[in-house]
């Protein structure tokens, strides 16, 4: 049975251990997939991609550049098993948060997934560093849209950076910069009735704190050839679909996508109109791939009618059939 679908591909934080063994074991297409990610990716002490994910430890599998290439092998194997099963799928669209940008870049044919995790290799990596030398990290307010958020950075900020760095969904935006500017964003959003928390994150990743990794992603793009896109992707940045025909603009807004705000809520909502328009919304649904139900849960505040079918395991994927 062909399968018309748009897919969601997962970011950073979506990560757990244990993450596609399952789709591992019941598919010959995703165990080959993971099998090939463990010839390309190399971490230090030896572990391979794949037991990092099955296995753990999750204090090292948290770490950037270790989650940005699980995550990304993890969906991709995903795919791989849907397409195992239902013999065809005809992709529509493709949108994914953040690292989940290559992902679905990989989806529409932009390039392959095993130069999509070459480049995610090196992305973690390149934002690892620069986490480590900026002193960042990022806080997350509850209820606020994107004039309060402005205003707590702006009062916040000082002589530090703090800007908006992810608008996931309505009243749920991220604030990255300097870690002393996230104390004082705390403060500054219990002013103006705002819930904040600080997030565990390595470091104020989507802003300008994040400007050498942005530099040596340009140059890890230039080396890599970008194809005609197949479907539209969803452009982080602009929260509209990419140029179908333009490498040099899809390279330039996964640069910009360093240091500049990730707009989901508007990539979402653009592709839902988008969906609509096209006549599509009964006969090609929205499937999340796998791990976690991240994205199905920030649907829910963006637009509560778009169903969302997740697969972050064979047993989910199975539940959702029945």
């Amino acid at each position: 049975m062909s399968l018309n679908a748009i897919f969601l591909a997962p970011g950073q934080g979506a990560q757990s251990v244990g993450m596609g063994k399952s789709w591992r074991d019941a598919s010959p297409a995703a165990g080959e997939i993971f099998a090939q990610a463990d010839h390309i990716a190399h971490f230090e002490g030896g572990h391979t991609l794949s037991q990092l994910c099955f296995e753990g430890p999750a204090e090292r599998l948290n770490q950037t550049d270790v989650s940005q290439p699980a995550l990304l092998v993890c969906a991709i194997a995903c795919h791989g098993a849907l397409v195992e099963q239902h013999g065809a799928i005809n992709i529509s669209g493709t949108l994914g948060l953040s690292l989940g940008e290559y992902t679905a870049l990989a989806l529409a044919g932009a390039f392959t997934w095993q130069d999509a995790l070459r480049l995610v290799l090196i992305r973690g990596r390149l934002m690892q560093q620069a986490a480590v030398a900026s002193h960042g990290g990022m806080v997350a307010l509850i209820g606020a849209d994107e004039e309060k958020a402005n205003a707590v950075c702006a009062a916040a900020a000082q002589s530090d950076v703090l800007v908006p760095a992810n608008f996931n969904a309505p009243g749920q935006i991220v604030l990255s910069g300097h870690a002393v500017a996230c104390d004082r964003a705390c403060v500054e959003a219990s002013k103006i009735g705002l819930r904040a928390s600080k997030l565990t994150v390595a470091g104020a990743f989507h802003s300008p704190l994040m400007a050498p990794a942005a530099q040596g992603m340009a140059k890890a793009l230039a080396d890599v050839e970008i194809a005609p896109l197949r479907c539209p992707v969803w452009s982080n940045v602009t929260g509209k679909p990419h140029q179908m025909n333009d490498a040099a603009s899809v390279r330039q807004l996964l640069v910009d996508q360093l240091v500049q705000p990730v707009r989901w809520d508007a990539c979402c909502a653009d592709m839902i109109a988008w969906r609509a328009a096209q006549g599509l919304s009964e006969s090609c649904k929205i499937h999340e791939l796998a791990p976690g139900t991240v994205l199905r849960g920030l649907m829910r505040r963006i637009d509560k009618a778009t169903e969302v079918t997740t697969h972050d395991s064979v047993a989910e994927t199975q539940n959702a059939k029945s």
